[in-house]
């Protein structure tokens, strides 16, 4: 079984959906269910067709969301030390074409958000920082072009929202 990294941040989320869903979600759409096969005729019952449609999104959600936090390789970024930009690593760049200063930080797949600052390491920016430290020059090829950055700083601090 293939380990899946990602940061205690990132297992908590999972962790807190995966609850909801078992805990609330699941129970409501049972209900759902029930009522909706009161109405009589259920060939016909459009109420009926989309409950069980969201029972099974939501079976699929959850055993999804099991798959992953069974397989987790959870990874505090606070507890990492050194000066390469390694999973969990928060890195301050500079971008040599603008100047402009932009902070990302290296996490897995189902915690990326650009929006965020939060960088899948499998993208290819993630990819192009990965042991990159202070001083070196990261050329990320994009479907824009290619753009590149100084690394200004590595940090290892927690993830917060």
């Amino acid at each position: 079984m293939d380990r899946l990294p990602m940061t205690n941040h990132g297992y908590d989320k999972l962790s807190a959906e995966l609850e909801n869903l078992i805990k609330v979600e699941r129970p409501a759409i049972t209900k759902a269910i029930e009522e909706a096969r009161e109405h009589g005729d259920l060939s016909e019952n459009a109420e009926y067709q989309y409950a069980k449609e969201k029972q099974g999104f939501i079976e699929g959600r959850i055993a999804e969301l099991q798959d992953k936090t069974a397989r987790a390789d959870v990874i505090d970024p606070t507890k990492l030390t050194g000066s390469r930009a390694v999973f969990g690593a928060t890195i301050k760049l500079i971008n040599d074409d603008t100047d402009e200063e932009v902070t990302y930080t290296l996490v897995g797949q189902d915690e990326a958000n650009i929006d965020k600052g939060l960088i899948s390491t499998s993208s290819p920016v993630g990819r192009a920082m990965i042991g990159k430290e202070e001083g070196d020059e990261v050329v990320v090829k994009t479907p824009n072009g290619t753009h590149t950055y100084e690394v200004i700083e590595v940090l290892f601090t927690p993830i917060t929202d």
